[in-house]
């Protein structure tokens, strides 16, 4: 209750100040309710964080660059923050934006990607050192980085290199022997791989830096053909840590509004199998371990009848079917049968299956877990 006392009083001191307070007031105010929300955060509701989002969003286009870096630095170690505020700060200025850019699990690949393409270099920097940084990040950091940032990233043994990654750095060595060097410090790379999906020109370009032999044998094209299978085989596979990220950054997506069924089909091209089972998940309005359940069960039934009640055209569910993180990997005709009886399957039907499970299964738990 104090909390919440606190928080209210928060909020009435930023209506007083009706744009008349002084800077002092203005920068004492922003800290105290970044600090507040840092210590309520894993308590608050959707609701509740709207609020400190549109509050701190306000209030940073008024505050000094001292007050906006405190915030940021308190914002960035939470795995639960307001997401438009959060996106804010990190395309501000590197003293504000960093701790963001380095930290923050709030911001989406997506994000990182557009920061790297239209910020600035120490911007990239920053990004490029943070950990378990994807390869889609680092192919924009490949793309749109100069040196330091490519030094950071090849340094960072904790982002993974795409394949488009290593082939843009690669072109580039070819006049830098330092990335040269780098590269071949990176035990994480099986060249191999590499040769079987890069263009021409950086297949050439990694020879030239000796990275790739000319000659590609028989065993060596089995192995190859071996290593991708098992990428993708490895692929499948629920994680609590992945689960809890993407449910954390499709929040933060909706936050923002940006949270619809172009983001949907984002994810499901991109095979982010588990942002694209949390985006179901607000799409059905249902609680997240009833969707968990649904992938340990491998139960296609169930998110066929969910997905067709809430209208999901057959070649978006389609790709949904193959990216989720089921407990084993579909083959694909598993998924073709799938699709046949979501076409197969009405609208209305899924409609009424959906919602005899919301008022009688999905609450029946619920009211089990309270008594």
């Amino acid at each position: 209750m104090t909390e919440a006392r606190e928080s209210l009083r928060a909020f009435a001191n930023f209506r007083v100040l009706n744009g008349e307070a002084d800077a002092a007031e203005r920068d004492h105010l922003i800290r105290n309710l970044a600090q507040l929300f840092s210590y309520v955060s894993d308590r608050c509701d959707d609701e509740q964080v709207a609020q400190y989002d549109e509050v701190l969003c306000q209030l940073a286009d008024i505050v000094e660059t001292e007050a906006r870096a405190h915030v940021a630095e308190l914002l960035a170690p939470l795995e639960r923050a307001p997401g438009s505020v959060v996106l804010k700060l990190a395309n501000d200025v590197i003293e504000v934006a960093r701790p963001l850019l380095e930290f923050s699990t709030v911001l989406s690949d997506d994000d990182l990607i557009e920061i790297a393409e239209h910020r600035t270099e120490a911007h990239r920097v920053a990004i490029a050192g943070r950990k378990g940084l994807a390869g889609r990040v680092g192919e924009a950091i490949a793309a749109f980085g100069a040196e330091p940032s490519l030094t950071r990233l090849l340094g960072n043994d904790q982002a993974k290199l795409s394949h488009k990654a290593v082939e843009k750095i690669a072109e580039r060595a070819l006049e830098n022997q330092a990335f040269a060097q780098m590269l071949r410090g990176r035990t994480d790379i099986d060249w191999a791989e590499v040769r079987a999906e890069i263009s021409v020109v950086g297949a050439r370009a990694l020879e030239g830096l000796g990275l790739l032999s000319r000659a590609e044998s028989p065993a060596m094209v089995s192995r190859v053909q071996a290593v991708v299978y098992n990428r993708i085989k490895n692929q499948a596979g629920f994680s609590a840590q992945e689960w809890k990220l993407a449910w954390n950054q499709v929040k933060a997506l909706a936050d923002r509004r940006r949270f619809d069924l172009k983001a949907l089909h984002r994810f499901t091209r991109f095979g982010y199998g588990h942002h694209t089972a949390a985006g179901l998940t607000m799409l059905l309005e249902v609680r997240p371990e009833i969707v968990v359940k649904w992938l340990a069960m491998q139960d296609y039934v169930a998110f066929t009848v969910a997905a067709k009640a809430i209208g999901l055209d057959a070649d978006l569910f389609e790709s949904v079917v193959s990216v989720l993180p089921w407990r084993d990997m579909p083959s694909r005709a598993d998924i073709l049968n799938v699709r046949k009886r979501y076409e197969a399957l009405s609208e209305d039907e899924a409609a009424g299956i959906f919602e005899l499970w919301r008022s009688h299964a999905f609450r029946r738990r619920s009211e089990d877990a309270v008594a």
